[in-house]
């Protein structure tokens, strides 16, 4: 027998326990949803293979050993199906990902949604039978990238769904998701685990991602895939970049253009991500004498406060949730992180700079 999803990610042995053993069975779609960085995925993957296997009874897992656990496995198995979007196309087994691309027109860029073609385009495999007779699983993800037109025809499909037909939506940001398409799922909302278990289970994994958990807000996962991205250097590098408040936005700017390019997975969106969680520590020490994510920076972070209030730091986040959705497609980059440079800078200027007064005038007040 395999190891199981809960072998693997711990924190949803409960979750999986309750699925299989709940009074009115396993309905025709079940909502996946939660956090990043929980594993949604995994356990998504775990019910698809455990309902497609030939040999497991009950709550057991898929063997891992017939026919049907192989295909799954090889990414070829006749009665499964991956719905995301193209541009995520690269994660899925090859096979899965040649089917997902053969869609595709040439020279298309890859949308970032699920588009209504792609949900209209299981027609044929959602009302035609199994080909193993164990039923036919869909899996939809992220649920929130479906457009609007593909949601409303996904929906068509739960409201009156072919028998042994099985979809799987796993969400982000399930309440994104239109209320009637929610109200036809199960909703399985898999919670953080403690943070021992998740410590725990990434010192197994990899002991340095431990120094990343609490920056990914108690994410296993997610501190998992930041330490394979260098992040435990980036992450020390960033924080004395926002210690040192005495520079100027230029230097300030420099040093956080340099990270953005020697690190292929630490994007702009992230640098920003990063700056607000920063942000909210200083408001939460000030206010309750704790933080959540750089839980070793105390001591600056006190020098830090006898600079600011919490109204100009709640400012300065504010603007930042404003820069967020240009962060990805910044007309001029480097022009766009001087401007962030200046905003956090000011928040802790005891009297602003002449430079900061002639060149930025709109930064605290914009």
């Amino acid at each position: 027998m395999q190891h199981s999803v809960f072998d693997h990610l711990p924190w949803t042995g409960k979750d999986w326990g309750e699925l299989w053993s709940h009074p009115g069975g396993l309905p025709h779609a079940l909502l996946i949803a939660g956090p990043t960085g929980l594993g949604k995925r995994a356990f998504a993957e775990a019910i698809a293979a455990r309902l497609l296997c030939e040999r497991a009874t009950r709550a057991e897992p898929a063997c891992g050993q017939c026919d049907a656990c192989r295909w799954f496995s090889a990414g070829n198995h006749p009665d499964f199906r991956w719905v995301i979007p193209e541009a995520d196309a690269d994660e899925l087994p090859v096979e899965e990902a040649q089917a997902e691309k053969s869609t595709e027109k040439p020279d298309k860029k890859k949308s970032k949604q699920i588009r209504v073609e792609q949900v209209r385009a299981l027609a044929d495999f959602v009302y035609v039978g199994s080909h193993r007779a164990k039923g036919r699983v869909i899996i939809v993800q992220p649920a929130e990238a479906m457009n609007a037109a593909a949601a409303n025809s996904l929906l068509k499909v739960l409201e009156e769904p072919p028998s042994n037909i099985y979809f799987i939506l796993v969400s982000d940001a399930y309440r994104r998701l239109l209320p009637t398409l929610r109200s036809r799922c199960r909703i399985i909302l898999l919670n953080r685990p403690e943070h021992q278990v998740a410590a725990d289970w990434l010192e197994r994994q990899q002991p340095e991602a431990n120094r990343l958990l609490n920056i990914t807000g108690g994410m296993p996962l997610s501190a998992l895939a930041a330490a394979e991205s260098g992040w435990n250097k980036i992450v020390p590098a960033l924080e004395n970049s926002l210690i040192d408040v005495d520079q100027d936005e230029l230097s300030l700017a420099s040093a956080w253009e340099i990270l953005l390019k020697n690190a292929d997975s630490f994007t702009m969106e992230d640098l920003i991500t990063l700056l607000q969680k920063w942000l909210s520590d200083l408001i939460e020490y000030e206010l309750a004498g704790r933080s959540r994510f750089f839980v070793d920076s105390a001591q600056p972070m006190k020098k830090l406060l006898a600079r600011t209030s919490t109204s100009v730091l709640l400012h300065c986040y504010n603007q930042l949730l404003s820069a967020r959705p240009l962060a990805n497609h910044p007309l001029n980059a480097r022009l766009f992180l001087e401007d962030l440079a200046a905003r956090y800078l000011l928040t802790f200027a005891q009297r602003p700079t002449s430079r900061l007064q002639t060149n930025r005038p709109q930064a605290a007040h914009s």
